[in-house]
């Protein structure tokens, strides 16, 4: 081996997931590597530049990921040395969706795909770190800490956790493949692919596959002479077929195709090629799916013009929830995915209102607040918002303030055109109440809480839960200094609070059965919002204000964080987070099953073991009621 060749070997050692492979194997990589160098501000490849035939790790220097949209270049990810970076031709065959930009004078690794690819097939940690690394975007998936050497995914994601979505995101797929038997000659196929506009023909017996005849194989085996056209199918066909079960996830069909080295999967009843064929997978299908990752759905969104086109990623996104919840993915995750969706959806609306009603003639900002404001709107529930416009001179106040409601007004029509009902309760930016100057926002929220019981009909939790969709960040900065300048000492309103959350009907009764509605449209079903959620909810909110908790409006990160700044009553925290996990799974199922808020549980279609599981989670509340009632002087308002 020549010194070039061991000094690279020696390199790729120290780094994952090349510390997997024997020093011989990497010799073997090493021979066939071509170094790179490459200058400043040179780019190695960029946004549609066709695949090249090798991937890349940083030897010495900085490459940065970058994105462009809306004309704006976005920086996803700087490689450092050891990263690895350029994968996307092991994943799929469409163009690269990024560009890579040396940062200052580096030196880049070529590694061959195809040299690369057995040791991928062959080895089952380099396996396990390609899957974990694509599954969770982390930048070591082995070891959490700051390691140098990370993959780096050419997957556009607008979060860390996009990939999660990706990676449960079922395929769609010819689900009527041609099929023929071991006698059917190379000219019957081929006739019937060309009409159907078919890449494959699978090989059966009994409607069982025994193997596959691909367009790669038409061309290499017979537009080349090697076997005539009246070939039988036996004679050129893959086995055995590579098989999967139909509710198989892009990330898992790529991932196979990669480990196999093929093109087509072939779907059966049970993923086996045991059973009757069910469909085919071609890596087409591959790429037509990954147009429905959420960096896509963003993207459109930013396009729409009209409710329908946000009615239509809205019903996108639930089917994205649904594959989730059917693959065990963490709801905490899940709703951090669909938050930011659900952001983008509302920011479009209310662009597409400007655009109609032309500049608005003040800043402002236009705040979510309720689920929405805690990243917990996994459901298409009812719309809460509020928007609040800088103060202008008393002569423009009518007319600013008339804009704004003709804001409100359109945007919240449109998002309930896309799917949101509206609030009924008129929590809504179109409700005069609820658009106001900042120093409007700013006396109400005083009012609220150094007077809770006299505004006790006005006081709703939900206002203490906001986040910012669009306009001044500086506006909603503003609105929390008022919050949490005005919880200090404020024994009142923690009276107030604490004994408003504690007034929550019991969900079970005394001999620990579930409390029912009594009448109505859901008499005898389980109201799992009101009985369950909201106590926690509440209790969440009610903590985090005590300890002056910014930038964490989440129920789950809330506890989550309480367990750290109170670590006397930790445990009680987090079993309170785990309840509400397990509780939002239940009505988000509901939910889902229903097309529903998931409010109401029907107890009669749940099994013993998942009404039991239920209780458990309920468990934690009677402990938060008895913090609660220790921390808090509920005196006035008990």
């Amino acid at each position: 081996m020549n010194t070039i060749a061991e000094h690279i070997a020696d390199f790729l050692k120290k780094f994952p997931p090349f510390d997997n492979l024997t020093f011989q194997e990497l010799s073997e990589i090493a021979t066939s590597i071509r170094v790179i160098n490459l200058e400043k501000h040179k780019i190695l490849f960029q946004i549609n530049d066709v695949l090249h035939d090798s991937f890349y790790v940083v030897a010495s220097g900085v490459v940065n990921l970058s994105v462009i949209a809306d004309a704006e270049e976005t920086l996803l990810n700087k490689c450092y040395e050891g990263d690895i970076f350029g994968l996307r031709p092991f994943f799929a065959k469409n163009n690269y969706q990024m560009t890579a930009k040396a940062r200052e004078e580096s030196i880049i690794y070529a590694i061959p795909i195809a040299t690369f690819r057995p040791f991928v097939a062959n080895n089952s940690e380099v396996l396990d770190f390609l899957l974990h690394s694509f599954a969770s975007n982390t930048s070591n998936p082995t070891d959490k800490e700051n390691v140098s050497g990370k993959l780096v995914s050419d997957n556009v994601y607008f979060s860390d956790q996009q990939s999660e979505i990706q990676y449960f995101q079922s395929l769609s797929y010819n689900v009527a493949p041609i099929t023929g038997s071991e006698t059917t000659t190379v000219q019957e196929a081929a006739q019937q692919m060309t009409n159907t506009l078919s890449t494959s023909v699978i090989v059966c017996e009994k409607s069982m596959p025994i193997g596959i005849v691909t367009n790669t194989d038409m061309c290499s085996k017979i537009a080349t002479g090697r076997f005539p056209i009246n070939t039988t199918l036996d004679k050129i066909m893959s086995s055995p077929v590579v098989t999967v079960v139909e509710n198989v996830s892009l990330a898992e069909a790529q991932l196979l195709m990669l480990k196999y080295n093929v093109t087509h999967l072939c779907v059966t009843q049970d993923g086996t090629d045991k059973s009757i064929v069910k469909g085919v997978i071609s890596e087409h299908d591959l790429i037509v799916a990954q147009a429905s990752n959420p960096g896509v759905l963003i993207k459109e969104i930013k396009r729409s013009q009209t409710p329908k086109d946000l009615k239509s990623i809205r019903e996108r996104l639930t089917e994205l929830i649904q594959k989730a919840i059917q693959k065990n993915i963490p709801l905490s995750r899940v709703n951090i995915l669909a938050s930011e969706i659900n952001l983008a959806l509302i920011k479009r609306a209310i662009e597409l209102s400007i655009l109609d009603l032309g500049s608005p003639p003040a800043r402002y900002a236009w705040l979510s607040i309720g689920s929405q404001g805690r990243r917990e709107q996994l459901l298409t529930t009812d719309q809460d918002s509020m928007l609040i416009f800088e103060d202008v001179t008393a002569e423009k106040y009518r007319d600013v303030k008339d804009y704004f409601l003709k804001l409100g007004k359109r945007a919240t029509a449109i998002l309930e055109k896309a799917g949101y009902e509206y609030c009924p309760f008129g929590h809504m930016a179109s409700n005069m109440l609820w658009c106001k100057s900042l120093t409007d926002w700013t006396n109400q929220y005083q009012s609220w809480m150094n007077t809770p019981g006299e505004n006790s009909n006005q006081l709703s939790s939900i206002f203490f839960d906001f986040e910012i969709v669009v306009g001044e960040k500086k506006i909603e900065e503003a609105i929390e200094n008022v919050v949490f300048n005005n919880i200090k000492n404020n024994t009142l309103l923690f009276d107030f609070l604490g004994n408003d959350t504690l007034r929550k009907n019991s969900p079970l009764t005394f001999f620990k059965k579930f409390n029912v509605e009594e009448k109505g449209p859901n008499k005898d079903k389980f109201d799992i919002k009101t009985r369950a959620l909201m106590p926690l909810i509440d209790g969440a909110r009610l903590f985090s204000l005590s300890h002056n908790m910014r930038g964490i409006t989440s129920t789950y990160l809330r506890f989550k964080q309480l367990a750290i700044l109170d670590p006397r009553n930790s445990e009680i925290y987090i079993n309170c987070s785990k309840a509400f996990i397990t509780l939002s799974k239940f009505r988000t199922m509901e939910g889902l099953k229903n097309d529903s808020s998931g409010q109401y549980i029907n107890l009669m279609e749940l099994t013993k073991a998942e009404k039991e599981t239920i209780k458990k989670a309920l468990e934690p509340m009677e402990e938060l009621e008895d913090l609660i009632k220790d921390k808090f002087q509920l005196t006035q308002f008990s």
